[in-house]
């Protein structure tokens, strides 16, 4: 009787043995897909879906590979840099980056349809990181961008950026607006104020390609990263759409863009800290200047007294530099400025006019 158990015992257990070594080939043979799979129902895209889909497939044809050339032009030339950029009008203006074009003798625009364009540079502002290249040969262009606003941007909001990484063209990164009011360092000595923060991502070759919101709209054109390792860290970087709807139109009739001042030296910030003072120190006068001829006040070193100290524009405070600068942009050249400084320790306000600082030959500083 017990031998007869053992018997049945070992023929279970070899049963159960036989079934998982063949049950692979069982499968293998009742399971195997040896035909196209039918296709499952799809159902509706999310309607965020269709918003990507559609600010994509209107924008994208509009934006463009801007490549710098070093050397015998855009047939045979050397590659000096290259970047995107978007069609801003139908008269072949694009609007790129300074630094994308920034190292180049000649220029070549591919657009979205492949073909390959020359182009020339027609207007540089370095303040701003801005440039706009024409096209210099005539056939039909991809419609502009449209224009929309970032003075009533939201944070949280989507944010669409279109542009070439690494030269892998026609690509869309989506993220949402991360910051707004930042403040950017140009090529040009200044710094861009009321910058837009993203976390779409953007990777070297993006510069100069447009930020768009969810009507496929332009609120700002991509320029910068911050990484350590160089690619995208979840932190961009774009120039705010009203001021390229500003700079735009006068590299377009004059090939550069004024740079509002009154004719100061600014102090260095760092030296502003040390000293407890919030505000620009003035640390020279530029003679025969508007702030000459307004009375301030420079730095007078060998008696150790610090300069005037400009505390406010008009109603807006001043705290730094870059709140002066921004304030005479706004208020613009040839008009009449309303400054608030600090003098031996009592306020004052003093008129001054608002001049082209460069066309007076002044130094990046001078504001």
């Amino acid at each position: 009787m017990q031998d007869r158990t053992t018997r049945i015992i070992m023929l279970v257990v070899a049963v159960l043995l036989a079934i998982l070594v063949l049950q692979p080939y069982v499968n293998s043979y009742l399971y195997s897909a040896r035909e196209p799979r039918p296709v499952a129902a799809r159902g509706d895209l999310a309607e965020f879906e269709r918003t990507t889909i559609q600010v994509f497939e209107t924008v994208a044809p509009s934006v463009v590979q801007v490549v710098a050339l070093q050397g015998r032009g855009p047939a045979g030339g050397e590659p000096a840099g290259s970047g995107t950029g978007f069609v801003w009008d139908a008269a072949g203006h694009v609007v790129t980056n300074q630094h994308v074009v920034e190292n180049g003798s000649s220029f070549a625009v591919r657009l979205a349809s492949g073909e390959v364009r020359p182009a020339e540079v027609i207007g540089r502002a370095p303040n701003y990181d801005l440039a706009v290249l024409r096209l210099q040969r005539q056939g039909a262009l991809p419609a502009p961008v449209n224009v929309g606003s970032s003075a009533d941007l939201k944070v949280g909001q989507t944010a669409y950026a279109i542009g070439n990484p690494f030269g892998l063209d026609q690509s869309l990164t989506t993220g949402i607006i991360s910051a707004l009011k930042r403040r950017l360092p140009t090529s040009g000595g200044r710094e861009v104020a009321d910058v837009i923060q993203t976390d779409a991502a953007i990777n070297p070759g993006n510069s100069g390609g447009p930020l768009l919101d969810s009507a496929g709209r332009l609120i700002g054109v991509n320029t910068a990263i911050y990484s350590p390792s160089g690619t995208s860290a979840g932190i961009g970087f774009a120039i705010p759409v009203d001021v390229v709807n500003r700079v735009v139109p006068e590299l377009i009739r004059t090939g550069r863009v004024p740079t509002p001042g009154i004719g100061i030296l600014a102090g260095d910030e760092t030296l502003a800290a040390q000293l407890g003072v919030t505000g620009v120190v003035v640390a020279d006068v530029v003679p025969g200047s508007p702030a000459d001829r307004a009375g301030l006040r420079g730095v007078d070193q060998r008696a150790g007294i610090i300069g005037d100290v400009i505390v406010g524009v008009e109603d807006a405070p001043v705290r730094r530099l870059s709140d002066l600068t921004d304030r005479l942009e706004r208020i613009g050249v040839g008009n009449t400025v309303s400054l608030k400084i600090v003098r031996n320790n009592r306020s004052e306000t003093v008129a001054v006019t608002v001049i082209d600082v460069e066309q007076q030959g002044a130094r990046a500083r001078r504001p």
